[in-house]
């Protein structure tokens, strides 16, 4: 198997369109570029798309394609468990949603120290294993979102586990809160393949400060930024997947172009990425990679991702008052369709809690709101 996956988190919107309103033509044409190119495996989630991302897996591919032509990993959203009843219900949904009659790859999804204490209480390890007792999951797996002493203790708890999501790229590699290199070293120590998701941040390792294009461009011009981050993640041993989150057709032609002939990263490469990852750290106000998990229970609906984008945008473009101003535009306009105002943050760290970047949401809302309402 080929090791790029077509992650279903940020598939295409219809034009003018809200998250829910994917552009299932446009996704065709990439499933059928992607299938095309020897590509097998998606990845998708209960709440990607507010629900609308299995059932977009449905049309675009379960209903166009032979069963034993793809793979397909889903998750059972954690962040909706209160009981043990819930994981039998959402599992059903979740066949009903994307008609796959089963689940190659099955995952509890983002564990983090509450979730997995919910994990715990409701025997979701045992469920899932049940399901496999049945045939209707392959392999079992979670992903998480959380320090690496964390993650040891899940491991060594549950040896039963075969595959680890991990948030994985040269960015975060050496982060001190999202701890990509030590969790890696972990899952390796206890023998799990791992499954890379954010190998490009959210898209912010497409599209680098021009100090950091530079020194890419001096190893290879036609290499797009997002190659170098997908290579990096693919060149590590005991990575079995790489996802990633195509928005549009451009960037599936470049991805599954690199990764159908893959060649891992040179030292000198590695070098390079080091280098990149400092000039980064220096230029990034917010590090949000727009997963949305923020937004889900926020009581003030404040769109969390969308006014860091905002914000990055003016921090990272001092004095510049047309940036300031454009972006001031775009906050009200957000505004006008129904979003919650900065300032209306309660405070409640929700948010927080449910971040996998661990941003200190709550803090930053009233910067964000005196640059952005001033």
């Amino acid at each position: 198997m080929k090791k790029l996956g077509f992650g279903l988190m940020r598939l295409p919107l219809l034009e003018g369109g809200s998250e829910d309103q994917i552009d299932i033509e446009l996704m065709k044409k990439m499933t059928d570029l992607f299938m095309e190119r020897g590509f097998t495996y998606y990845d998708t989630a209960y709440m990607y798309h507010r629900g609308m991302s299995e059932r977009a897996f449905k049309e675009a591919v379960v209903e166009r394609f032979p069963r034993e032509c793809f793979t397909i990993t889903d998750k059972m959203p954690m962040m909706m468990v209160q009981e043990e009843a819930d994981l039998e219900r959402l599992f059903n949904e979740q066949l009903e949603r994307t008609g796959a009659g089963y689940f190659d790859y099955y995952w509890l999804h983002n564990l983090n120290r509450r979730s997995y204490e919910t994990a715990v209480r409701t025997n979701a390890f045992a469920f899932v294993q049940k399901k496999m007792e049945e045939g209707l999951v392959k392999h079992l797996g979670f992903s998480f979102h959380d320090n690496a002493e964390l993650l040891d203790r899940i491991l060594t708890e549950h040896p039963e586990t075969e595959i680890v999501q991990l948030q994985i790229n040269y960015l975060d590699w050496n982060d001190p809160f999202v701890q990509s290199g030590k969790c890696y070293d972990v899952a390796v120590k206890h023998g799990k393949l791992i499954t890379v998701m954010e190998p490009v941040k959210g898209g912010k390792l497409a599209a680098l400060p021009e100090e950091a294009m530079e020194k890419l461009r001096a190893i290879d011009p036609k290499a797009s930024p997002a190659s170098f981050a997908i290579r990096f993640v693919a060149s590590l041993p005991n990575v079995f997947m790489v996802l990633s989150g195509m928005s549009n057709l451009a960037q599936m032609e470049d991805n599954s172009a690199f990764m159908q002939e893959f060649k891992p990263l040179t030292e000198e490469e590695k070098e390079v990425l080091k280098e990149c990852a400092d000039i980064i750290r220096r230029s990034k106000a917010v590090p949000c990679t727009a997963c949305r998990y923020c937004t889900e229970g926020c009581p003030m609906q404040i769109p969390i991702p969308d006014y860091f984008v905002l914000y990055n945008n003016v921090l990272e473009n001092p004095g510049n008052d047309w940036t300031l101003q454009g972006n001031k535009r775009n906050y009200a306009r957000l505004q006008d369709a129904g979003a919650g105002k900065a300032s209306e943050c309660l405070g409640c760290g929700l948010c927080e809690a449910a971040c996998p970047q661990h941003i200190n949401i709550p803090e930053l809302m009233p910067k964000l709101a005196e640059v952005l309402e001033g």
